[in-house]
């Protein structure tokens, strides 16, 4: 166990843990070499050793408290059956819907489509440059989840009404619980110390919805994460009600976005605070980058601070700014 999960335990450390989302990916060029003879994304994702190795990067380059495990959020649907592809410059494109194709579908056979992550991770935890660090594994959200699933593509800022009113949406709603939990207790088994959920499209959910699509699902998972010894940070993006979340959901911490007022949720909540820069400042200068991340340094300074980002580091990001910042965060 490292730093980052003593911080979530709210032990005693010295210094500022920090990671970030997406930190093993596009920005770096060993990534764009690897993913440049593999433009098959899932395959990659389902390589063991390639993923691991991409896992790993970011930790030979800089002074991180945690590896993410590199996979993605969509391999819930991927295992439910679903077509799950991805397409440059457009993102993810699922496949149609077939609830009752996907009501049927077994836990073993959702595991053989799976296995190589919970190898992946196996793999990565018996790596030396992890000791006395942490391994996040990850799922998305169950709303988040559904909601690609319907979609079949990014929402961006649009949310189709039919979503409501789908037939059979509770009996999926329960299998995709059914899968993250599966998910979840494999990759803990299999190296993982804590658990982050992402739920990225968080901000779309009409509120008056919040309780059955985001507050009842979303505590059953880190109700039964926890129960596996594993630390859960919840990340609802977009969100108003960050207070509400954390009273009901209850995770051991949660991610704020780059859209929240920092100061308001170092005064309302009191649980482990995680992110809120926005990454965009990683293209700045180096001074205004700095004057950003100290912004939330001070904010937080008296309170249990995870630095990470309101969002993934960006494409165009320059590794030697990360660098900096991680070396920044380090010395503050």
């Amino acid at each position: 166990m490292g730093i980052l999960k003593d911080c979530i335990k709210n032990k005693e450390i010295k210094g500022t843990p920090i990671w970030f989302m997406r930190q093993a990916g596009r920005y770096l060029p060993e990534f764009r070499k690897i993913r440049s003879n593999n433009s098959n994304f899932i395959n990659l994702c389902l390589n063991p050793d390639l993923s691991k190795e991409i896992t790993i990067q970011p930790l030979k380059r800089f002074n991180l408290d945690a590896a993410i495990v590199f996979s993605d959020i969509l391999f819930i649907p991927y295992g439910l059956g679903q077509n799950v592809e991805f397409e440059k410059n457009f993102g993810p494109r699922l496949g149609e819907l077939d609830i009752k194709s996907i009501l049927e579908i077994t836990e073993k056979d959702i595991l053989n489509k799976l296995n190589p992550i919970y190898k992946l991770i196996s793999m990565t935890s018996k790596e030396k440059i992890l000791k006395d660090k942490d391994l996040i594994g990850f799922v998305g959200a169950t709303w988040t989840i559904f909601l690609y699933m319907f979609n079949k593509k990014s929402p961006r800022k649009t949310l189709n009404e039919d979503i409501y009113n789908y037939p059979n949406t509770d009996e999926l709603i329960n299998k995709i619980i059914d899968v993250q939990k599966l998910h979840i207790k494999k990759q803990v088994e299999s190296g993982a110390t804590i658990i982050q959920i992402f739920d990225s499209w968080a901000g779309l959910l009409d509120e008056k919805k919040k309780d059955k699509y985001i507050y009842e699902p979303t505590k059953k998972i880190v109700e039964f994460t926890r129960k596996l010894g594993a630390e859960v940070i919840c990340f609802p993006r977009c969100i108003k009600y960050y207070k509400e979340y954390c009273d009901i959901v209850g995770p051991s911490a949660i991610n704020i976005d780059y859209e929240v007022d920092p100061i308001k949720i170092a005064e309302n909540i009191n649980i482990p605070i995680q992110g809120g820069m926005n990454p965009n400042c990683l293209l700045l200068e180096k001074n205004d980058m700095l004057k950003n991340a100290k912004k939330y340094l001070t904010i937080f300074k008296n309170r249990k601070y995870i630095f990470n980002l309101g969002h993934g580091v960006m494409p165009e990001t320059n590794p030697e700014n990360v660098k900096i910042l991680v070396d920044f965060v380090k010395d503050f």
